[in-house]
C-alpha cells in the first residue's frame, strides 16, 4: 500500500514537472520558437480555433515565425488574435504570411522574464509540496486505522520527504536552464 502512494506520489510531481517546462517554452528568449504560439486561439466564423489547426508556421529566421494560413480570409483574425495574447508581439502580413519579427529582448526585459520564471517556479515548488502534504495526511489516516505502524509510518515520511526534495531540485534546475537562455545574448 504504501508503494503505491510512492507511484502515485512521484507521478503526479513528475506531471507538474512537465506542466512547468510546457509553461516554460511559452516564455520568449531571444530566438523564435513556435512554442510561443501555443494556446492561442483564433476566432474563426465564430469558433475559437488553435492557430496551429488554421495555418502552417514555421520559423525562416532565428528571431522570425511565419504564418502561412490555410484560408487567407482568416489573416486579420490571425493577427488579432497573436495582438489579444499579450505575448507583445507585432504581426505584419504580405497578403500571403503573417509575419512575427522577435525583436532583441533589452536587459531589463530579460530581467523581467526572469522575474517571471523565478514566480512560476516558486508556484510549481509549492504545488509539489502540496503533494508531500496530501501523502504524508494519507500516511497518517492509515496509522490512525492502524493499517501501518509507527516505524512505518517514519520510513514512508521519510520516503516521501526524499522524493519532494527530489522534485524542488529538478524544479531548481529547470528554472535555471531556463534563466541562462534568457540571459544568453
Amino acid at each position: 500500500m504504501i508503494e503505491d502512494l510512492n507511484k502515485e506520489l512521484k507521478a503526479s510531481m513528475e506531471k507538474s514537472i512537465e506542466a512547468l517546462r510546457k509553461d516554460l517554452k511559452r516564455i520568449r528568449t531571444g530566438r523564435a520558437s513556435l512554442a510561443l504560439l501555443d494556446g492561442i486561439m483564433v476566432d474563426y466564423y465564430g469558433s475559437p480555433t488553435p492557430i496551429n489547426q488554421l495555418a502552417n508556421l514555421s520559423i525562416p529566421e532565428p528571431r522570425q515565425i511565419a504564418i502561412q494560413p490555410w484560408d487567407s480570409k482568416a489573416m486579420p483574425d490571425i493577427e488579432k488574435a497573436i495582438l489579444k495574447s499579450e505575448l507583445g508581439l507585432n504581426p505584419s502580413n504580405d497578403g500571403k504570411i503573417v509575419r512575427i519579427v522577435l525583436p532583441p529582448l533589452t536587459n531589463e526585459r530579460r530581467k523581467e522574464l526572469v522575474k517571471v520564471v523565478r514566480k512560476m517556479g516558486e508556484e510549481f515548488k509549492v504545488q509539489v509540496r502540496n503533494h508531500r502534504r496530501d501523502a504524508n495526511e494519507l500516511l497518517k489516516e492509515m496509522k490512525k486505522e492502524k493499517q501501518i505502524s509507527e516505524d512505518e509510518l517514519h520510513r514512508a515520511q521519510e520516503t516521501v520527504q526524499k522524493a519532494t526534495d527530489e522534485f524542488i531540485t529538478k524544479v531548481d534546475g529547470i528554472m535555471a536552464e531556463k534563466e541562462a537562455e534568457i540571459m544568453e545574448i
